[in-house]
């Protein structure tokens, strides 16, 4: 509410009676949609007032000449005789708008908002002598301003994906504040549409939601049963009447609930929702605003239930595809797991492990060879279920089961209660599946599940067809996979110093990890091997790409820089040696080469160094007193192009310095949200080591540790690095 003072002038200027006064108002407000009064003397008679003054506040006519504050008693604790007194004794008329009065007798107040003027009224002499009233009832705008933000988060609610509990309760608890004569509850349909079931009723008593939970959709079943069955409005103007109630009427009695309007709740699509109910505690037939109220809400409810309903869908959708994807998942990884098997023995033993107990407690593999057939693995949950599988008459059943699978190359499955034909049922067990292991078109074996608590079902029949599909080809390709595993190995091994030599004055340490499964050779590479004159040489780089390719640079790399190192003494005419031999070689241009290389001596005191960087990744220093250095000179990628630029830089490394040299691989790992380890990263991993006690493998700890902390033990591309520490 908000108060504007101001001073107008007088509104009479010539000396008037009462009563001409009173027909002057009378002409002026009898019809006019505001409210008016015209209050006179210290006391505030009441001396005209318009019909829309008495139907706003009561009482009629005949109470003129009544002082306000009698004939509206209510008006005084709220402090609107307080301001009459003010604008009477001031002369200083006073604006309130969208003030607030409770009107009524106890026990039937209700509430109002008006737009107020309080006007001095003046004489002949300019003296005031009482007091006019001009208001507009603003409650219907007040209560729709109401009704639309109630609506307005509702809406947002549902945009949200607030819980429907929440907005549905929200909404009866708001529709009740607006109407405190009505008592709202929301029923939904049950997903068959036979049935509603509780859905809000914040307001009604606990029994009585329990009791009308679960009413059948039909004519003649309350106001809501029959509104849901109709797809109409069903009012019950009196329930103790009303033949549709006869049902409901003693709980609706206990409920103290004597009226009901039942509005069904309509999708998009038409397809019934639930309905929408407000009760009354007295008989009572619904006001137009009433149905209007009912229709909006309605329209609100069915937004909600739709949107839940879509989300329950996603939901659901979600669940089964997480399932598929387990299912799928389950079968991938023990497909893998069973490839991984070097041998034939060996896979189908991992198969029966596999199985027990994801699909079933007990699992036996029989494999046919040379014309006999023999079990070559089983598995069990526990020692009960082991003992079973070593049952004489439990071992019989299977196999001739196996016997029966193995001669038609089709899946059995059975149930001791009722076996079909003349298959009998296995002791001890509530069902069984007899799956085939086939390749090429033929069965050389049979995968048996076997149930002990409840029956299997189709969906474990499921896996464990295609299950027994992949590990049957598989135990035909293990050994092939193993033999590429091996020669990719041994081939990386070879491209790797065997171990890395002792240098007088240096501590040396690597670290090598190969990206995913170490199937194809990495382009990751580091050496350090000596050369005349008490020197050494060093070096680190990235091939790109992976497999056989990366694998032949690499070797030309190492290979050519062993050899021109003895016979060239300038680092940067050793790296132009290898772009030399790079670009003159006939591998895919697009497998070029980043390098770092460097020569190294003792000179006593410390190690002098020199080192060119080839787009490398750039060389860090960590001095003894734990600073970190960054060598930025670089020169081009090798590869590339037919001549290399490059300068070479100069280093001395004191007792306790290092040189840390990485490859991408540990820059360019990436975190779970994306983001690089990155250059600063690393930097702080070297600089959080204390003083010097680490040395060249507590350095190679700790930048392993660091990336393995910020990405995983999982990446995506293979990782080097190199550590030179002075001693």
């Amino acid at each position: 509410m908000s108060l504007q003072p101001d001073r107008l002038g007088a509104v009479t200027t010539h000396p008037r009676s009462p009563p001409r006064r009173t027909e002057e108002y009378e002409d002026l407000f009898a019809q006019a949609p505001v409210i008016f009064a015209a209050l006179s003397g210290p006391s505030h008679l009441l001396q005209a007032a318009n019909p829309a003054f008495f139907e706003a506040f009561g009482g009629g006519p005949a109470q003129t000449g009544t002082p306000i504050g009698e004939l509206i008693p209510e008006l005084g604790p709220q402090g609107v005789l307080g301001r009459l007194d003010a604008v009477y004794r001031t002369g200083t008329t006073f604006r309130a708008r969208g003030a607030r009065l409770v009107l009524g007798a106890l026990g039937r107040e209700r509430e109002g908002f008006f737009d107020f003027t309080y006007e001095p009224r003046r004489d002949a002499m300019g003296e005031v002598d009482g007091v006019i009233v001009i208001a507009v009832d603003t409650t219907v705008h007040h209560h729709a301003q109401l009704l639309a933000s109630e609506q307005r988060i509702l809406l947002e609610q549902i945009a949200r994906d607030a819980p429907l509990g929440s907005i549905l309760t929200g909404m009866a608890r708001a529709i009740e504040d607006l109407s405190p004569d009505l008592i709202v509850s929301v029923l939904l349909a049950d997903p068959g549409g036979r049935q509603l079931r509780h859905g809000t009723g914040p307001s009604l008593p606990a029994f009585y939601n329990e009791a009308i939970d679960g009413i059948p959709i039909g004519a003649d079943v309350g106001s809501c049963g029959t509104a849901a069955y109709l797809r109409v409005p069903v009012i019950a103007t009196d329930i103790a009447t009303d033949h549709r109630w006869e049902d409901y009427r003693e709980v609706a009695e206990r409920a103290g609930l004597a009226a009901c309007w039942s509005t069904p709740i309509l999708g998009t699509d038409g397809r019934l929702l639930g309905t929408f109910a407000m009760y009354h505690r007295a008989p009572k037939a619904p006001e137009e605003k009433d149905l209007a109220l009912s229709a909006a809400f309605a329209r609100i409810a069915a937004l909600a239930i739709e949107r839940h309903r879509a989300l329950e869908a996603g939901r659901a959708a979600q669940e089964r595809e997480r399932e598929a994807r387990e299912d799928l998942a389950f079968v991938l990884d023990a497909s893998t797991a069973i490839t991984r098997e070097p041998h034939y023995a060996d896979c189908l033993q991992r198969l029966a492990r596999l199985t027990v107990p994801t699909l079933a407690p007990l699992c036996s593999v029989h494999v046919q060879e040379d014309g006999r057939t023999r079990r070559i693995a089983v598995a069990a949950a526990s020692p009960a279920e082991e003992d079973l599988l070593a049952s004489p008459v439990l071992a019989g059943q299977v196999d001739r089961a196996v016997a029966r699978v193995l001669a038609s190359g089709a899946t059995e499955t059975g149930h001791p209660a009722a076996p079909p034909g003349d298959r009998p049922g296995l002791p001890g067990v509530t069902g069984y599946v007899s799956v085939p292991l086939a390749t090429l078109g033929r069965t050389f074996g049979v995968l048996t599940l076997l149930a002990t608590d409840r029956p299997l079902d189709g969906h474990a029949v499921a896996l464990a067809e295609e299950l027994a599909r992949r590990a049957a080809s598989s135990a035909d390709n293990a050994h092939q996979f193993s033999d590429r595993v091996q020669l990719a190995r041994d081939l990386q091994a070879g491209l790797l110093p065997p171990q890395l030599p002792r240098i007088p004055g240096a501590d040396l340490a690597a670290y090598y990890h190969p990206a995913g499964e170490g199937l194809e050779v990495g382009g990751d590479f580091y050496d350090v091997f000596p050369l005349p004159d008490d020197r050494w040489a060093f070096m680190i780089g990235d091939v790109c790409g992976r497999g056989a390719l990366a694998a032949n640079t690499t070797g030309m790399v190492r290979h050519t820089a062993r050899a021109a190192a003895r016979l060239l003494h300038d680092p940067a005419d050793v790296v132009a040696a290898i772009n030399d031999a790079l670009t003159g070689s006939p591998l895919d241009e697009e497998h070029f080469v980043s390098l770092v290389y460097g020569e190294l001596r003792h000179t006593g005191s410390h190690l002098a160094l020199e080192l060119i960087r080839a787009g490398h990744v750039p060389p860090l220093v960590r001095r003894a007193d734990g600073t970190v250095e960054h060598l930025v000179q670089s020169g081009l990628l090798l590869g590339i192009g037919p001549e290399f630029h490059g300068a070479s830089c100069r280093l001395d490394l004191a007792p306790g310095d290092s040189l840390v040299l990485v490859t991408d691989g540990i820059t360019e790992a990436r975190s779970a949200t994306g983001e690089f380890f990155d250059e600063h990263r690393l930097t702080d991993a070297l600089f959080a080591l204390p003083g010097t006690t680490s040395g060249a493998a507590g350095l190679i700890e700790a930048v392993h540790a660091a990336v393995t902390a910020f990405a995983g033990r999982s990446t995506p591309d293979d990782q080097a690095a190199l550590v030179l520490t002075a001693t």
